[in-house]
Parts: C-alpha cells; structure tokens; sequence
C-alpha cells in the first residue's frame, strides 16, 4: 500500500461495482460496426494516415483486408509494422493522428474512419495458430536490451525476427513499461499487457531478466563488453517535484505512483481513496489520474494547470473524458502552498493566479484555496540521472537531460542505440516508441551484418 494515503479511507463501493468502473473505455466494434466502419475507407493513393501514424502502419491495406472479412491478413499487415498495435489501438492518441488526417474529417463529414478502433477490431479477432513472424537463419550475434518498455520490447522483437539472440534487463518485476504500470486502467483492461508481451516473446530468441537497474547491479560497460550492440529503452523514471515546502506530507504523492498501485491491485475496493481530490498538471498522466479517483468514487475532483486549456498536454478527447467524469478544469493557476491540518497532513492547496504578458506566464498576485484529502502531482516525469552514474553511461551526449541520438537511434557511444522516452526525439507516446525500438533493430542489425561482411 501507498504509505502517504494510508490515512485515507477505502472506497464506498465494493470490489464488483468497482471494477465494472473500470471496464473498457471504449468498447470493441462488433463484426457489423466494423464491416460499415471499413467501407468507409476511400483507400487513398497518397493516404495522408500513414504519414499521420509514427509507426508507419500501412492503414488503407489493413482497412482493405478487414472490409475482404480477412482479419488474419489485416492483423498481419499491422503487426508487420507495429508489434505493439494491440495496445496502441487503445492507447494512441488517434484523435491528433491517422484520424485527424483521415480525408473523411471534413467540414462535410466531420468524421474521421475510426482506425483505431478498426486496428484494435483486426488483432482482437485474429487467429493465429502460431507467431506470424518467423527469426532468420541465426546470426550468433547477441544484443542486450535494457528496458522492457515498448521501445525495448519492440527493438528485442525486431532483432529476433533477423536472427540475432536478445537479452532484455528490466528492474521491474513485470515487463511492459507503462503500457503495464502507467496507463490508466480502463484503457488496457484486465492482463492486457501480459497477453501481449506473451504474444511478442512468442517468436522466440527473447530471454528477459527482471531485478537488473542500469548503474545499480548492470553496468553499461559490462554490457558492451559482453555483447555485440546495446540499445536503451529506459524510460523516464523519476517525477517532477513541485518545489514547495512540505512537498513529502502524508497526503501528496506523484499521480504515476498511484497509478501503478491501481493497475496492480487484485482488489479495488482496498486502495485509499481521496474524497476531495487535488490532481496537479494537463497531460495525459493527470487526466488518467483524476478520472480514475473519480471512478474509485471521489466526491470531488479537480485538475488544476498553469496555463490555459489550449496549452494543456492532454488532448480534447482526454478533457472530454475527465469532463464526462464529473472532473472540474481549473486553468491559470499554479501551485503556491501545501495547506496541512494540525497533524501534518495535507488539507489543500493555495494556487496563485496566472496569467500571460507578452509571451511569459506571470502571476497576478490574486489567490484562492481548494480543499483536499490529497494531492496528486502530474507536472511530467524526467531523466532518472543515477541511471547514468556508469562511467561510460556518463559519457553519453545529451540534449538536455535526454540522450542524444541521430535518426538511426545511434548515441554518442560506438555499438550503443537508445529510444523512447529517454530520448528527446517525438512526444513521448507509445506509438513512437515503438517506431523508435523498430527503427534502432534495423540499424543495429545492419551494423552487426556490415561488421560481418568485414571479417
């Protein structure tokens, strides 16, 4: 259990009402849904969806082949170019991707295809009686992996299926990054992101070893050493802190916390909720939280942010889902104060009006109090720096706290490739670090082969 709420009491509502709060955002389109939804498809020539999608799915041919009832082809085509597109069917924002660039979203029609849902629909039917992918002639080269995120698991897969040997070091004791830990728990419902790494570890040639933390019990020296090439999928692990005094009082925590507990737990009903909730911050993070505490049956939640709603990081889809979950939005205002009650525990928040002059955020000198059991900090995650306390880790090029890399995902350092959040290319979404895994196991492959052809 968290231990800065175990003050606070357990849910109102008992384990079964719970989790039906939690079940599918969005649920699957049924076999009908999906055969109107695909012939909605003009399959464009010059489909300005894959040029929207990091991954590069091939939309129009999969869309095609759903339309053709040949789910297996379809979920075939996707894979081929995202091994990961179960959960990013669920998880990508779509809505600033593939459909926003979807020809359907016109001023006449004002409705994209719904290609998400359409990509979830093929892998959900799919039937295979064994991996769709099979390795190439083996290589007897051999890459390690740290980070069993999505960029880490997609380079590991990637790599497998040209025949060389992966190892992937992760420090949690389940594979998945954030699609396991971080991701709110009604959009990947149940063992979700189990089933798929199960699935992707299918192709074989994949070892993972759990309780390895770079610069703790792995050295970047070692690795390099012991293998022929290193990719880094490491993540954004630490928080943002608010930089206020009593930022540890029991009642304060960082949203990602909480948000681990909850995707963890057998039992909602035994998690400490906050009737009267503070979630600081406006990206994605901060919406999954206090829709959450919401549906956990907080009376009253709300999100507060700096700036104004055009600015925030979560998209209007997301607003829309915190709306829709009685979550109040309260713009142009910045934390000022912990407020804590006589025995040291938090009992709100004084926020600092803001406002913009010429260009800069400025505060206005006017302030007011929200009351709250606890307060959730989403005000972004960063570098986790004892990550790179190795000697040569520490010698990796960075832009700003990130890792340096060029578009082949290659660092600094010779035979060591990183991706996905850790790196300062896109926008931290898990589609992209997918492409990010993808495109480092071409290169690395590429090197490996070159390396070859030289001996």
């Amino acid at each position: 259990m968290i231990d800065a709420l175990n003050h606070l009491p357990r849910p109102r509502a008992g384990s079964a009402q719970l989790a039906q709060q939690f079940s599918d955002l969005a649920p699957p389109l049924t076999a009908r849904q999906a055969a109107v939804e695909s012939a909605r498809c003009l399959y464009c020539y010059d489909a300005p969806c894959i040029n929207a999608c990091p991954s590069e799915i091939d939309i129009p041919s999969f869309i095609h082949r759903i339309s053709d009832e040949n789910l297996q082809g379809a979920a075939e085509r996707i894979l081929a170019a995202n091994i990961l597109g179960g959960s990013c069917a669920r998880v990508c924002p779509t809505e600033i991707l593939c459909q926003q660039a979807c020809v359907r979203n016109n001023a006449q029609e004002c409705a994209p295809v719904l290609i998400g849902q359409l990509q979830r629909y093929a892998l959900d039917n799919a039937q295979f009686d064994q991996h769709p992918f099979q390795r190439s002639p083996a290589t007897g080269k051999r890459v390690a992996v740290v980070g069993a995120g999505p960029a880490g698991l997609s380079c590991a897969h990637r790599l497998a299926m040209h025949g060389h040997d992966v190892v992937v070091f992760e420090a949690a004791e389940k594979p998945g990054g954030l699609n396991e830990y971080g991701i709110a728990r009604y959009k990947l419902v149940d063992d979700y992101a189990q089933r798929e790494v199960a699935f992707l570890l299918g192709i074989g040639g994949i070892e993972i070893r759990h309780g390895q933390r770079l610069s703790s019990n792995l050295s970047l020296s070692e690795l390099r050493d012991q293998f022929d090439a290193v990719f880094l999928g490491l993540g954004l692990a630490a928080v943002r802190q608010l930089g206020l005094a009593d930022e540890q009082a029991p009642g304060l925590l960082a949203a990602t916390a909480y948000i681990r507990e909850l995707r963890q737990a057998d039992d909602l009903a035994q998690l400490p909720l906050a009737d009267r909730c503070l979630v600081i911050g406006a990206g994605n993070t901060a919406i999954d939280m206090a829709v959450q505490m919401s549906r956990l049956g907080a009376r009253d939640v709300n999100l507060v942010y700096r700036r104004g709603h055009a600015d925030m990081g979560a998209t209007g889809h997301e607003q829309d889902i915190a709306k829709a979950n009685q979550v109040r939005l309260h713009t142009w205002a910045r934390p000022d104060q912990v407020l804590l009650d006589g025995n040291g525990k938090v009992r709100g928040m004084r926020f600092m009006r803001t406002t913009l002059v010429e260009g800069r955020l400025r505060d206005t000198g006017d302030t007011f109090e929200l009351a709250a059991d606890a307060i959730f900090t989403a005000i972004g995650q960063c570098f986790d720096e004892a990550s790179l306390y190795d000697p040569l880790a520490a010698q990796l090029a960075r832009d700003g706290e990130r890792i340096r890399v060029d578009a082949h995902m290659r660092t600094s350092l010779p035979g060591v490739y990183a991706g996905g959040d850790c790196t300062a290319l896109g926008q931290d979404l898990t589609v992209q670090a997918v492409q990010h895994g993808k495109v480092a196991a071409h290169a690395i492959h590429a090197q490996l082969m070159l390396n070859v052809e030289a001996a």
